[in-house]
């Protein structure tokens, strides 16, 4: 009996743990997902204070040091107006991690709740929601993003050129980005309703609302995380992208892509001009991936209790 009892009372303690503190608890063991994490705070911090942390102003320029190499005065050198590449490439997360972040948290809001309703209650409600994501899939992901970058462009809702661009490529990337995750949380929520506790949930007068946020939610989080994960970096060239049309941030505002961009037609003489906003870019790219890796392993209801 002795020996019993401290078993009982660490299954528990075990037991008595939250499922969002034992995930963290399981993240904490990851050291890939934490360096990554930790790289992603600081390029957040970065950028919040990117005019207190960059040696020069984002637009000073020095005629007398045009497309320097690095130096002891400019650590990545400059550019083709002699602008400090190191304080344009801090300013320059601000932009960048605005879209990683910002698109996340709408795409997901978006398809998270359109997804959750059209797979839970089925039927012509589920019908009617997926011809609407058939319908947006139906139209190339690059011409639609263009036609809701041009249509918020032409709304003028801020005046401040940097803030409108900024708004503009936000909501572009956010509203075309969710339908993929739409149809990855329909899918989950599908099998997961059929699952035996959801079945125990409706069996003790559980609600649907309450359900899907208590039981099912938690349990299709992780594929939900690493979609979203992927879809970051991606966002952030997209961006990019955007900005080589013309169509995103432009001179003298600047993003990585920006920078990447300006850099392409000098590479071959000046490659440290489309290096370092390359090497920002991919390491960003790898952090998300990482993070994501990590939050599927320790949101993952089934590794409870392995490690």
């Amino acid at each position: 009996m002795t020996t019993i009892a401290p078993t009982l009372q660490a299954d528990t303690a075990v037991a008595s743990k939250s499922l969002w503190q034992d995930s963290m608890s399981r993240l904490k063991k990851n050291k890939a997902a934490m360096i990554s994490l930790y790289f992603i705070i600081f390029l957040c911090f970065v950028s919040l204070f990117a005019k207190y942390i960059a040696p020069y102003s984002f637009e000073t320029q020095n005629m007398d040091a045009i497309l320097q190499g690095p130096s002891s005065k400019y650590w990545l050198g400059t550019d083709s107006l002699g602008r400090d590449l190191l304080s344009r490439l801090i300013y320059g997360a601000r932009m960048s991690m605005a879209v990683a972040i910002f698109t996340a948290i709408i795409s997901l809001v978006i398809g998270s709740v359109f997804g959750a309703i059209s797979g839970w209650f089925g039927g012509w409600v589920d019908r009617i929601m997926m011809r609407i994501v058939d319908m947006l899939f139906s139209i190339p992901s690059l011409v639609l993003l263009i036609l809701v970058k041009v249509i918020f462009d032409s709304l003028n809702l801020f005046e401040n050129p940097e803030l409108k661009a900024l708004t503009s490529t936000l909501m572009a990337l956010s509203l075309t980005s969710w339908v993929t995750l739409a149809r990855v949380v329909r899918g989950q929520v599908l099998q997961a309703k059929e699952m035996l506790y959801v079945e125990a949930a409706r069996s003790i007068g559980a609600g649907s609302a309450y359900t899907l946020w208590k039981h099912v939610i938690p349990n299709i989080i992780g594929p939900i995380v690493v979609l979203l994960t992927l879809q970051i970096p991606g966002n952030i060239l997209f961006e990019s992208f955007l900005a080589f049309l013309g169509l995103g941030l432009q001179p003298p505002f600047s993003s990585w892509g920006v920078l990447a961009n300006e850099g392409w037609s000098l590479m071959r003489s000046y490659p440290h001009l489309i290096i370092w906003p390359s090497v920002a870019m991919a390491l960003t790219l790898y952090a998300f991936s990482y993070l994501g890796d990590g939050l599927r392993d320790a949101l993952d209801p089934k590794m409870r209790g392995r490690m």
